[in-house]
């Protein structure tokens, strides 16, 4: 079955005018359509990845949130680190010198914060 219809439309992809024979037509030709659709898979792959990447920045701001160390009276060494912003290894030296008393809480250890405020007092 043929049409005899002739639409003058212009190419979504390149911009260069041409005569459709549907209703439906986007684009001038089949080099066209398959670029058209490269780009199109090509965008959505970013925007996956960007939303990927934003997800794991929101969940690296919730579990670094300086506000959940403010509102402890207790830190585990990893918390106590990032207070005052050194490394771990630095509060178990701190530990192992008796600058700092840890208490073992379970599997981990535990620092009361009032010690950490009196190092700088």
């Amino acid at each position: 079955m043929s049409s005899n219809l002739f639409i003058p439309k212009t190419c979504k992809h390149c911009g260069n005018a041409f005569t459709a024979r549907t209703t439906v037509t986007k684009y001038c030709g089949d080099t066209c359509a398959k670029r058209a659709y490269k780009a199109r898979k090509r965008n959505e792959k970013i925007q996956a990845t960007l939303t990927n990447d934003m997800q794991q920045q929101k969940e690296l701001v919730v579990s670094h949130n300086p506000n959940a160390v403010n509102n402890k009276d207790f830190l585990s060494i990893t918390e106590a680190s990032q207070l005052i912003g050194v490394s771990r290894w630095t509060i178990q030296r701190m530990i192992q010198q008796g600058r700092l008393k840890a208490v073992p809480f379970g599997r981990k250890r535990i620092v009361a914060r009032w010690q950490i405020e009196n190092l700088f007092n």
